[in-house]
């Protein structure tokens, strides 16, 4: 099989922006390598396909996966973060860091989260997305928690009456996937899909995962903050639309392929970038340096 190199030697300047990449690849079993500057992977059947570092977001490592040190170097030189996860991206372990050109939107990040009001602030932000009718200028942020939560249980019970599915509420159970019912499992896959996404995106833009504004006590408040504006369309609609299609069998090619259509549909990458930007205030980064 012909194998692509990199004829130019990829540099900042000439990388593609975040919201200009594809969202991520999800791989399993096989082993991740360098052959004359190309990365590529090589399935457990011995297929060598090659990857284009450079115009990918994340690559999401499943089981059975195994990767040089020259694939990370690499694929961070190509500022293509690399995220551990559980099988079909059920479980979200680790993420690589990829260099970003200074600390400037932390250090925002930082003074926003640590001033009361300011914070307060952009979490009513967040909320006014999902509440547009709603008055939350006198709101406190537990007020806006129990709103959101009575929204998304409604929300379930709208999408089962849609797509005539039926739904006794979200379970789950941390290592016991298989017993969820097909709707369940279907909305884990896709949140822990999305979490790996956006971890990586937060790290690209110069922010961390680590410093949110209405989660707190978790492993990345950020990303659970911002995964909350786009869960609707794909976890919740997606979850009771494709438990219909199957017809309660659960298949995780069909799930992951959906998934991947609608964030790549609805340009997930630029999306993000534009609601970080808009609800941090972050500095825009020149075309070199906002990766």
């Amino acid at each position: 099989m012909a194998r692509n190199r990199l004829i130019v030697k990829v540099t900042r300047e000439s990388l593609p922006r975040v919201k200009d990449k594809y969202p991520f690849i999800y791989l399993e079993r096989g082993r991740l390598e360098v052959d004359d500057s190309s990365v590529k992977w090589i399935d457990a059947d011995g297929q060598v396909i090659p990857l284009p570092v450079a115009t990918l977001n994340t690559i999401l490592l499943g089981p059975g996966s195994t990767v040089t040190h020259d694939a990370v170097k690499t694929a961070v030189a190509a500022n293509c973060s690399i995220s551990w996860v559980g099988e079909d991206s059920l479980l979200f372990y680790a993420a690589g860091f990829v260099p970003t050109a200074d600390a400037r939107n932390i250090k925002r990040q930082v003074e926003l989260a640590a001033d009361p009001e300011r914070s307060l602030e952009i979490a009513r932000a967040m909320f006014q997305r999902r509440f547009p009718d709603a008055d939350l200028s006198e709101r406190t942020l537990s007020a806006m928690m129990g709103m959101e939560g009575h929204r998304v249980r409604a929300l379930y019970r709208e999408k089962a009456e849609l797509y005539q599915v039926g739904w006794k509420g979200r379970r789950f159970t941390p290592g016991k996937f298989q017993l969820s019912d097909t709707t369940n499992r279907i909305l884990t896959a896709c949140n822990a899909a999305l979490y790996g996404i956006l971890c990586s995106s937060v790290h690209a833009l110069g922010y961390l995962p680590h410093i949110g504004f209405i989660h707190s006590g978790s492993p990345l408040p950020l990303v659970y903050d911002l995964a909350d504006l786009y869960k609707e369309h794909l976890s919740i609609d997606l979850a009771f639309h494709m438990t219909r299609q199957m017809a309660g069998q659960y298949d995780k090619h069909e799930v992951s392929a959906e998934f991947r259509r609608r964030a790549v549909e609805m340009n997930l990458l630029d999306q993000v970038e534009r609601d970080i930007e808009t609800l941090l205030g972050g500095k825009k980064r020149g075309r070199g340096r906002r990766q």
